[in-house]
């Protein structure tokens, strides 16, 4: 899912108790409802994501797409795997566009949306033979995030993640401020890998998103819809303010994206039990 919704998430629970209106977050759903994904990502990089964590000729697979949106990585993991998926989001318009696309793509009978909070997944422990999060695992953080849904897969178990990541150890200032501001956590991919170590896991596999992932997969389409968007709105002061910071988001990619992008990691989880104190 698109960067802009973290700061969105913990508002969302808050709203759920008190019913506080949610006005901004409705606007984002808006404008991200009729895209073809949510954040940036492809088919191939799920693809190599499976293939990197061995998944293939697998059979009955119990696999979750955690804070998956409107299904793009969902679907494709549905198709190329024998598997029941889970498919969570905290926004139910999402989750119904993938049920309509998943009976479209004759795979309704894999997966399985559910409406829930990233924070507190609706499995047992041991129950899942891999976690996939594409570019949502920074809604709880990405340590928090690891450690959290540990619980939730068997021993060589499988977690597949897109994390916003630094490509060099120095960034320009400008870059390093924004998204100091927007997601502190973002870090080298030697420290996230080292994180991934410190709770429990083993890396396998790490690669770049290409730029055709933000830039043709994600941006482009996203541009494409800001002006109906405002029209529906009324060019209202707030959806114009969002637009106006996906654009600069857009811009500061198209400047710096050789600095920063995002980096997919998959890890296994290890037996601990078997690990000498």
């Amino acid at each position: 899912m698109s960067a802009r919704f973290a700061r969105h998430d913990d508002r969302h629970r808050a709203n759920l108790i008190d019913n506080r209106p949610m006005d901004e977050l409705e606007l984002l759903v808006d404008l991200h409802l009729d895209g073809p994904r949510q954040g940036p990502g492809g088919a191939a990089a799920t693809q190599l994501a499976i293939d990197l964590a061995d998944l293939r000729g697998r059979r009955n697979l119990a696999i979750a797409d955690v804070g998956c949106g409107t299904g793009a990585a969902t679907l494709v993991l549905a198709r190329e795997l024998d598997v029941h998926l889970t498919a969570t989001d905290f926004v139910p318009a999402f989750l119904a566009r993938l049920e309509r696309a998943a009976a479209r793509a004759g795979l309704s009978d894999r997966i399985t949306p559910v409406a829930a909070d990233m924070a507190a997944l609706p499995f047992a422990d041991a129950a899942l033979d891999a976690i996939f999060a594409e570019g949502a695992i920074y809604n709880l953080g990405f340590a928090a995030g690891i450690a959290a849904w540990r619980r939730y897969l068997k021993p060589g178990g499988i977690l597949a993640v897109s994390e916003l990541t630094w490509f060099s150890a120095r960034r320009p200032a400008e870059l390093e401020r924004h998204w100091q501001r927007e997601y502190p956590e973002v870090d080298t991919a030697a420290a996230k890998l080292a994180v991934l170590e410190d709770l429990g896991f083993g890396p396998i596999g790490y690669f770049v998103l290409p730029r055709h992932c933000w830039l043709d997969n994600y941006y482009r389409p996203l541009q494409a819809r800001f002006p109906a968007f405002l029209d529906r709105h009324g060019h209202a002061p707030a959806a114009a303010a969002l637009v106006a910071a996906e654009v600069a988001e857009i811009a500061l990619y198209e400047r710096y994206g050789d600095y920063f992008g995002y980096g997919y990691y998959v890890a296994r989880k290890l037996d601990e039990a078997s690990v000498p104190p």
